[in-house]
């Protein structure tokens, strides 16, 4: 009976939050503990919290790999190197969030999201479109494949500084991860 009723008293929190969060037009992020506790705040200050939605996204990976080719082509970007990076940065997850808080499929950082004029960086259209518009702005300055990867994951001040690829481990890793995706893709096709 105890468990019954707890799964009321959560039906009736989660209703409650959302329907606050209707009516405040906020968002909401929550997590949940190692003792199964939620935790929900408008304001998040700890990695854990994510978007809280009623009903996920529910993009199936072929979803977002029709709108990756849609849009790739528009800006003339190899869809699959964007299915790699969307691989390595979100496993696919459009509600991910980084340590560094950078958001959904393509891990856009508050600043680029701002600077791309991107309003909702869990909409995985708007998220992708943005990402893709990085992705070519930073291959175009950077021409090479490496560097613009670079760029994307360490920033483009930590390129110009360095006059190439920084000395980061994990920058050098997520060229690699990236690059040895899009080598296995290449042997792939998209969903038509």
């Amino acid at each position: 009976m105890g468990g019954k009723i707890r799964y009321v008293i959560f039906f009736v929190l989660v209703l409650s939050v959302f329907l606050v969060s209707l009516c405040f037009a906020s968002e909401i992020y929550y997590f949940v503990d190692e003792k199964g506790v939620y935790h929900f705040t408008d304001l998040p200050d700890d990695k854990r919290y994510r978007p809280f939605r009623l009903w996920e996204s529910g993009l199936t990976k072929e979803e977002i790999e029709y709108a990756v080719r849609e849009i790739s082509n528009r800006y003339k970007v190899d869809p699959l190197l964007i299915m790699a990076i969307i691989k390595v940065e979100s496993d696919f997850n459009p509600y991910a969030v980084s340590i560094k808080n950078a958001q959904g499929l393509m891990q856009l950082a508050p600043i680029t999201q701002s600077e791309l004029g991107v309003k909702d960086p869990f909409d995985p259209y708007a998220n992708i479109e943005a990402g893709i518009r990085y992705i070519k702005f930073l291959l175009d300055k950077y021409k090479q494949l490496e560097l613009s990867l670079a760029a994307y994951n360490a920033g483009p001040g930590a390129v110009d500084k360095y006059g190439g690829i920084p000395p980061y481990k994990e920058t050098r890793n997520y060229i690699k991860r990236v690059l040895k995706y899009y080598k296995k893709l290449k042997g792939v096709k998209l969903a038509q």
